[in-house]
Order: C-alpha cells, then structure tokens, then sequence
C-alpha cells in the first residue's frame, strides 16, 4: 500500500477500531514507509497489532517496534519451516530473541506472541518445532509443558513477562477452489475485524487475502459506505443467522474452528 493511500484511510478507520493489524499477506517489514505508516497510526492515537515472520529483523527495529504505540508484536516461528525446511533456525531464533530481550526492558506492557502454527503435536515431533521449543526453553529458563496447552481453549503459554508462545494447528488459506465444506456457520468477520488489501479493496475478513468478495475500493469510496452496502450487511445478517452466503465462506476452514450452531447428534 502506498502512503497515501495508507494516510487517506487511517483517519477513517480510527473511529472504527482500537488497533490496526499490520498484515494482511506479506511482511510489513518489507515496506519502505513502514516508519512513515508508524507516525500515522501515533497521529490518530490508532494502536498497532504487528505480524511479522521476523527474518528481515534488525538491530534498527528495536526501538522502532517497542514503541508504546504497538499493543502486540507477533513473530511467526512456523513460516521459518516453510522457507527453509530442515535448516538451523538458531541465527534467526537469536535475532528474534534480541529484539524481544530488548522489548521486555524498555515496554514490558507490549504483549510479544511467538506463533506456532504448524501442530498436531506441540512439541512439533513431525513439524520440526522441537529445536525451536528447546532454545526457546534454554533461553528463557523454562522448561514447557505440553499438558498445559490444549488446542481447543487454551492455545498460550506464558514464557517471561507479556511473552507468550502461541500454539495452534496448521490451516488452508481458503480458496474458491476447494471444496465446500458447508453453508452454515458463523464468523468474527465484519463482526470484529475487515481486512483492506494492499490496493485499498475492502474485504470482509482477514483470509480474502485474493479479494474474493470485495465489498468496495476505498480507492473511490469512503468506509461507511463500503461497511454499510448491501452486499456487507447481506453477509453480517447471514452470520447472524448461522447463514454463509458467500462462496469462499462455505470453504473456510474457520467454520470449524468456531464451532457451528447445527448439532453434531
């Protein structure tokens, strides 16, 4: 997203929300005005929700994302995999460990995720995740037990201070592609939080990372209207009443994760 378009919607979305996510697809440390984008968000007084998966991290960051302004900053450990399967993560582990040493000092307020996204296990035997948990446990003198983790109600362990390690299973970006998985269900979009693509499209949640149901440009259009058209409220209301109305939301694997309202018996 270009600043001027990132200038032209925070004000529009600061009445909105409490926080800003910076990640939508992509790393926002890639960006070149990610600075820029900071002074913004602290003009509107907007907090910032951060995703990052940490490996353009640099001595330069520390001070830049421990800013008071930032209410969480989330490093996602499982994409290290992804990229590099089989690797060492300890070059990169230790950069992120560096960075969050420094943010437990100087913002102990600023909640610090390290994601694992990746399980069927939590130590991760068949997801390589076993040598990141133990530098992670030799690092911060803790020894982590599984038992106290459960997928289902309880995805975080506490590791020093605002730090967590955040657990929870793998998951498909959905797609019009896949099959459907169903026409009931319910969801947090448009009901806590929408998604604006890189482009300025709106779209109804956080997974529409294609714009497969976009619900207008703000490219051309203000936010109230976009958040109030018929095809928005046609999707909340849908919601309401454990309705999916749209394609790609009858093939998103989040029903699931939610739970549906239809019974199981």
């Amino acid at each position: 997203m270009d600043l001027d378009l990132f200038q032209k919607i925070i004000p529009q979305v600061a009445p909105l929300t409490d926080m800003v996510c910076f990640h939508l697809m992509g790393d926002p440390l890639v960006h070149p005005n990610l600075k820029e984008m900071i002074e913004i968000c602290e003009q509107h007084q907007t907090k910032i929700f951060f995703v990052t998966n940490g490996v353009l991290l640099k001595p330069q960051h520390h001070d830049l994302l421990t800013q008071n302004i930032f209410h969480q900053v989330n490093f996602s450990l499982h994409s290290f995999f992804d990229n590099h399967p089989g690797k060492d993560p300890s070059l990169y582990l230790n950069k992120i460990f560096s960075w969050t040493d420094h943010a437990l000092s100087s913002n102990p307020d600023l909640y610090i995720n390290f994601r694992l996204w990746n399980l069927q296990d939590i130590r991760g035997q068949a997801t390589e995740n076993q040598k990141m948990l133990t530098e992670i446990e030799q690092h911060y003198q803790v020894q982590i037990d599984p038992e106290k983790v459960n997928l289902r109600k309880n995805k975080s362990y506490p590791i020093k201070g605002r730090l967590y390690l955040h657990f929870d299973s793998e998951f498909t970006w959905p797609s019009l592609d896949l099959p459907i998985l169903g026409k009931t269900g319910t969801c947090y979009g448009l009901g806590n939080h929408f998604g604006i693509l890189a482009d300025g499209t709106v779209v109804p949640c956080c997974l529409d990372k294609e714009a497969a149901i976009p619900l207008g440009s703000l490219q051309n259009q203000d936010l109230q209207t976009i958040l109030s058209n018929d095809r928005t409220l046609k999707i909340i209301q849908g919601f309401k009443n454990n309705q999916l109305v749209e394609d790609l939301c009858q093939r998103c694997q989040y029903i699931d994760r939610f739970g549906r309202k239809e019974s199981s018996l």
